[in-house]
């Protein structure tokens, strides 16, 4: 007896054959390399959504080669196809963008039914050219959302991408054949999305007013509190707004690529909405600060998407911007406490931020020329370039320990501490760690953030004590 032929597969893209919606990675991508287009949407809008989606996907287009797929369905895709059946793309993506990722796969699907300028094909306007090109009942459909229920209305069998409302809303109108589990995500996604880990970094706040020593004054201290939290706020902000916007770098990277927009257990339109709101807030609580934090505060935004945008890609420029936003930090403590900032401080701030800036760089260079590149993807650098960053970063470190030590000897010193020979012990145990952090960043062991490698590490931990134990006894 003949096996009749199955029905045609139809699979949505947006959140079933991909964890991510193409069109607002695609507006993310078009806010990175053209940003004043983006005030040309209203009048893309004007066409009807086909239209606005092919003025995107013309512009900024997705980078298929670095899409996060739902591996589980793709995996029983590929299953079915070997088996002899008909694939079909069905989306409301632009047609550019569905017959690029139906490249990428191999061409996977024998064909795609996708929007183009004109129709949007989404819902029931889906529906309707399914049935027009297969007939009623005539295709099975995969799909992931609310608007799919219309196409599964006319759907042979649903093959859901959903949590268990969803499946029991597709059998209200159509028989499920099978689920799939979808990507979950939930606030302990959203705190690593957010880095508080990195809100170490923010502790340079405090730097001014320990070392001008009024820390113990209340008020002094409630004001670094309140810089530290709206700092805090607003690196976050920052930090959701550059994975978007260094989406297709950070999934060609070994280690970023699992980070959770990267991943695709975050959604693009959501990471905006949430850094939106942290820089509000940011911003609330800085101007309830004083005028001065608020203003350094809008410098280091500022920067910092200067930075993301374009800084970043230049050679010596973007490391030099990673140590002045190092330093605003500090700055930012002094005009929350309104303590003037001396240039000791400013001067060593400068020299170890830039080395531990060039150990980043370095770092994220030596991955790639250990994985064959000839560079890391979206910097100014080539692996040629390993050991000039090698001897500018260890010669930067070393002309901080000698900032350290001329004030030490200076009147300044002798100004703020009864004895300040003491703080010699800070140079020697500075120099041990810079020469170690090096050594490590040398040998490919070295974390691309040196800030998270000084917290988990126990010697640096334990330098820190011996430097806290030094300041004490200058006291």
């Amino acid at each position: 007896m003949q096996t009749l032929p199955k029905q045609p597969l139809c699979v949505d893209l947006d959140g079933s054959l991909t964890l991510v919606d193409t069109l607002h990675e695609g507006l993310v991508g078009l806010a990175r390399n053209e940003p004043a287009s983006l005030l040309q949407i209203p009048g893309w809008l004007q066409r009807g959504k086909a239209g606005f989606k092919q003025e995107v996907a013309l512009r900024a287009p997705v980078d298929a080669a670095a899409l996060p797929f739902n591996m589980p369905l793709l995996n029983w895709l590929r299953v079915e196809k070997s088996a002899g059946r008909t694939l079909v793309l069905a989306t409301a993506s632009d047609r550019s963008t569905a017959e690029a990722v139906n490249a990428q796969l191999g061409l996977l699907f024998d064909e795609c039914v996708a929007s183009d300028g004109r129709d949007n094909l989404s819902g029931e306007r889906k529906r309707l050219a399914l049935v027009a090109r297969f007939g009623e009942k005539g295709y099975d459909y995969v799909g992931n959302a609310q608007a799919d229920l219309a196409v599964w209305r006319s759907a042979r069998k649903a093959i859901v991408v959903g949590d268990p409302d969803l499946v029991a809303q597709a059998e209200a109108v159509a028989s499920v054949e099978r689920v799939f589990a979808p990507t979950r995500s939930g606030m302990k996604t959203w705190l690593r999305a957010m880095r508080l880990h990195q809100w170490v970094k923010n502790l340079l706040i405090f730097v001014p007013p320990m070392l001008a020593h009024q820390f113990t004054d209340a008020g002094v201290m409630l004001q670094a509190v309140l810089a530290f939290v709206a700092f805090g706020l607003c690196a976050s902000s920052v930090y959701l707004f550059n994975d978007l916007l260094d989406l297709g770098s950070d999934r060609r990277h070994p280690r970023k690529r699992t980070r959770p927009f990267a991943s695709g257990e975050l959604q693009a339109r959501d990471g905006v909405l949430v850094g939106l709101l942290l820089l509000t807030l940011s911003i609330i609580l800085a101007l309830s600060i004083n005028p001065y934090f608020a203003l350094v505060l809008a410098t280091y935004y500022s920067v910092t998407w200067a930075y993301s945008l374009r800084l970043k890609r230049i050679a010596l420029i973007d490391v030099m911007v990673l140590a002045g936003l190092y330093t605003l930090r500090i700055i930012a403590g002094s005009a929350a406490c309104m303590i003037w900032p001396s240039f000791w401080l400013l001067g060593f701030s400068v020299f170890l931020f830039l080395s531990l800036g060039i150990v980043k760089r370095f770092a994220e260079l030596e991955d790639a020329r250990q994985a064959g590149k000839a560079g890391a993807h979206g910097r100014g650098y080539g692996a040629a370039d390993l050991s000039l960053l090698q001897s500018l970063g260890t010669a930067a470190g070393y002309s901080s320990v000698v900032v350290m030590a001329l004030y030490v000897n200076s009147a300044a010193s002798a100004d703020l501490y009864t004895h300040p020979k003491a703080l010699w012990l800070l140079c020697p145990i500075m120099l041990f760690w810079i020469s170690r952090v090096w050594l490590y960043t040398a040998r490919g062991l070295m974390h691309d953030d040196p800030i998270v490698f000084a917290l988990k590490d126990r010697t640096s931990l334990i330098l820190a004590a011996l430097m806290g134990l030094g300041v004490i006894l200058a006291l």
